[in-house]
């Protein structure tokens, strides 16, 4: 029994472990619902969306999806050069928006609520369009859960899960802590222009791979 549920726990912490790692930075999705925290548009809403996406992500990956996109180069292939497109689109509005935004647009801009439908839009497609996201989330984590014997797959889910949980959660909380900041237009420029420079960058590395590839 002991030995059951060591081996429960050891794989619980191994898909928490490696999911918390994974999405733990400062990428294209997390930038946007940090943003959405801090103007407190929909956060329930973003956090949930993201959570559920990771586990539905992942466990596509533990149930097979990962094998099917590692044998489906042509399908990665238009995943990237849409991602990049997206990428690369949203950079440059957000460097717009730092570059040519009146101060008293910004601080409006940033206390204006958004329909839900947009934003979980917008959310979507920052999650959805990006190849890495599949790299990461389906084929990296997915495939090391689809390693794990029988039932200890859907553990290793489940601690991948907990994990994604208490990213956003921690973000969520951060985003808070930061609205006091986010009162002065400067915050927003600044928020605005690392956006968009890290949106440029992914794209820039998505087209990258693609040529190496």
């Amino acid at each position: 029994m002991w030995t059951s549920a060591l081996t429960l726990s050891s794989t619980w912490l191994a898909g928490f472990t490696v999911c918390f790692t994974l999405i733990a930075t400062l990428g294209a999705q997390n930038l946007y619902v940090l943003r959405q925290v801090v103007k407190g548009s929909h956060v329930r809403a973003c956090v949930l969306w993201c959570v559920v996406s990771d586990i539905l992500l992942i466990g596509l990956g533990v149930a097979g999806m990962a094998k099917l996109l590692s044998h489906a180069p042509e399908l990665t292939w238009y995943m990237a050069v849409g991602g990049a497109s997206f990428l690369v689109a949203y950079g440059l509005f957000a460097w717009r928006r730092a570059l040519y935004g009146g101060d008293a647009a910004l601080v409006t801009a940033g206390r204006s609520e958004h329909s839900l439908l947009r934003v979980l839009g917008t959310l979507a497609a920052l999650t959805l369009l990006n190849p890495h996201v599949y790299l990461d989330t389906v084929i990296l984590i997915g495939s090391i859960g689809a390693r794990q014997e029988g039932g200890l797959k859907w553990i290793f889910v489940t601690g991948a899960a907990s994990a994604s949980l208490v990213w956003f959660l921690l973000l969520a909380l951060a985003g808070k802590r930061l609205q006091g900041v986010f009162a002065h237009p400067r915050a927003w420029r600044l928020l605005d222009a690392v956006t968009g420079g890290i949106m440029l960058l992914l794209a820039w590395w998505i087209w990258r791979d693609m040529i190496a590839g």
